[in-house]
């Protein structure tokens, strides 16, 4: 959805008039233990600006909001990228950057234990294609937030600055996509660019700092929040099976073929081995 913007100190109001659970769980997160007091002059705009300048505000997730927009992988996407929230060390050539948001269900209450697989140039618009630079997969926590630590990809022939990421909620399909960023020329004239995935992005020092917020076509009901099955113990081998927790290096079975564990994880519907490359090694 367009953004909208708020006059500072006022929460982002649902377009029929009511705050929204995803404005109201911005400002929980910005605010950390303070009360949250409704109407009572606390900023619930997670993105802030100069003092006194309106903020700058991701699509407030509304519930029935569309799901976010999907696009092409392209062809320089790895599987089995390494399980880490930053892509660089402190040698790493690039203007540093964070990307961070949350990932909504179709209710606009967060998703926890979401796959989010990224991938990038680097800042001379090179991919690692014999390796893992630039590559890495996490999860979103309890919150639904994600975290990325990364460099502001550089740029080749026929795009625009972007970065890579696939998506998948526990049970859901994988949903692949793209961000941009914001007053690129190379917008105007890149085919596959969609405004609907621009991140907000600001400066921060040397840094940049930029947000999105993922919305996954996941059935929700506002007054329940999703659960996840309770773990059991996994088994030094055997047949895969959802709701097992599993350790780095535990050998499972599934269709006839062997794997081994990558990262310790609880499984779940729809993250069958051959689904998740990143979880399980074909042995």
């Amino acid at each position: 959805m367009p953004a909208t913007e708020h006059p500072i100190g006022e929460p982002a109001a649902h377009h029929d008039g009511r705050i929204s659970r995803k404005s109201l769980l911005h400002g929980v997160a910005a605010l950390g233990a303070a009360p949250l007091l409704l109407g009572g002059g606390v900023a619930l705009a997670r993105d802030r600006t100069a003092a006194g300048a309106a903020p700058e505000l991701t699509p407030d997730c509304h519930d029935g909001d569309e799901p976010t927009v999907e696009q092409t992988e392209g062809p320089y996407f790895k599987p089995g990228s390494p399980l880490r929230t930053s892509l660089v060390t402190s040698s790493t050539p690039g203007v540093r950057l964070t990307v961070s948001g949350y990932v909504f269900g179709l209710a606009c209450l967060p998703v926890s234990g979401v796959l989010l697989d990224f991938w990038q140039a680097d800042d001379n618009g090179a991919y690692d294609n014999g390796g893992y630079r630039f590559r890495g997969h996490q999860f979103s926590d309890a919150r639904g937030a994600f975290s990325l630590t990364t460099v502001v990809p550089g740029l080749y022939p026929g795009r625009t600055r972007h970065l890579h990421v696939k998506l998948q909620a526990p049970g859901g399909r994988v949903v692949t996509t793209q961000l941009y960023f914001p007053n690129e020329p190379r917008n105007s004239t890149d085919t596959i660019f969609d405004a609907r995935l621009l991140m907000n992005v600001r400066q921060a020092g040397p840094a940049r700092e930029g947000t999105y917020d993922f919305v996954l076509d996941v059935r929700q009901t506002p007054t329940t929040p999703p659960s996840t099955p309770p773990p059991t113990t996994a088994p030094p081998a055997g047949t895969w099976a959802a709701g097992t927790s599993y350790r780095v290096g535990d050998t499972v079975t599934y269709g006839g073929s062997s794997y081994r564990c990558l990262q310790s994880h609880t499984a779940y519907p729809g993250w069958e081995p051959p689904k998740v490359p990143a979880l399980w090694q074909l042995s």
